[in-house]
């Protein structure tokens, strides 16, 4: 069986050949391309004799799936799956899966420190400790006690807030539906309205769907307090940006903390955002710990021998 890494997963060549092992064992062929070329001819040259497909976020469509004729599995390095032709796949029996979960923690601890970074004004202090001031004019304010707003109670949401219960804060929730779990450790969950209304810290942490595209608008934004901190650690789009430029500027909210906005870095430099007062900007790195990464791998290649076997564990479609 051929199996073709499309493109780097971000670990060392040893831990690659530790977590395919076992596959490679049982005289498994793994090629792999790690130089960045992903254009479409350049992938259906590459994948045209493949039988299984390791990707992490690289679109694929319909057309190059089409064009690899032996294909029957695609082992997705990554949470979503929606940069997938799924329906092609369907069409030509070729079953997917994901790699759920890897970057739970991680992506929760990043929403923690965007969180922290703002209530210390850590990202500023640091330019004026270096040109020798000092604290002066900078508010600093305590995580504990203060409401924090998850929109979201999947494995992230969930793991934001144990932490959130964690530091001491009241935790307060908005999800389709309602996880008794959280529920029984003191979350408590109310409409989508009534915890912007309510939230200190709102946090994002829902899918990209057709409903949730630029969720958070201009009204939404103005039934937040002035002084909430807006935290999205799960997809731009939820947000509408030019919307939250504007209220950051117009003190409408007090502050942002974003690893995502509406396109993958880089950034353009003229983006509203980025001169927006108050906000923390990272480069979308909430997944990519180096302790992900191995995870990631892990379960990648997992997916591969359980398939193999015959099991439909993790199998998308």
């Amino acid at each position: 069986m051929k199996i073709v890494i499309l493109e780097s997963l971000g670990i060392s060549d040893e831990e690659l050949n530790l977590v395919s092992k076992t596959l490679t064992d049982n005289g498994h062929e793994l090629v792999v391309y790690d130089d960045g070329k992903l254009d479409d001819e350049t992938i259906k040259i590459r994948i045209k004799d493949a039988e299984v497909l390791v990707l992490t976020n690289t679109a694929l469509s319909g057309d190059v799936i089409e064009a690899a004729e032996k294909l029957k599995y695609i082992s997705i390095a990554f949470t979503g799956y929606n940069h997938i032709d799924l329906e092609k796949c369907k069409e030509k029996g070729i079953k997917v899966s994901n790699a759920a979960g890897y970057s739970t923690n991680s992506v929760a601890e990043l929403t923690f420190g965007l969180i922290t970074a703002l209530l210390r004004n850590i990202v500023p202090l640091d330019a004026v400790t270096r040109e020798g001031g000092t604290k002066d004019g900078y508010r600093q304010n305590d995580l504990n006690g203060k409401t924090l707003g998850i929109l979201g109670t999947g494995d992230i949401g969930s793991a934001v807030a144990k932490l959130g219960l964690a530091y001491g804060c009241k935790v307060i929730a908005y999800n389709r539906s309602v996880k008794q779990e959280l529920v029984d450790k003191g979350v408590e969950y109310k409409s989508l309205d009534d915890v912007l209304k309510a939230s200190d810290i709102v946090t994002l942490h829902i899918p990209l769907t057709a409903e949730t595209k630029n969720l958070i608008d201009k009204d939404k934004l103005a039934l937040m307090k002035d002084s909430v901190l807006l935290i999205n650690t799960a997809i731009g789009p939820i947000v509408d940006h030019d919307a939250l430029a504007e209220a950051l500027h117009n003190g409408t909210i007090a502050g942002a903390g974003l690893d995502r906005v509406e396109m993958e870095p880089p950034v353009p430099t003229d983006y509203p955002i980025l001169v927006a007062p108050n906000t923390v900007l990272v480069p979308h790195i909430g997944y990519a710990t180096e302790e992900a990464m191995v995870r990631r791998a892990e379960i990648t290649f997992s997916n591969i021998v359980k398939w193999e076997k015959g099991a439909q564990e993790n199998i998308v479609i």
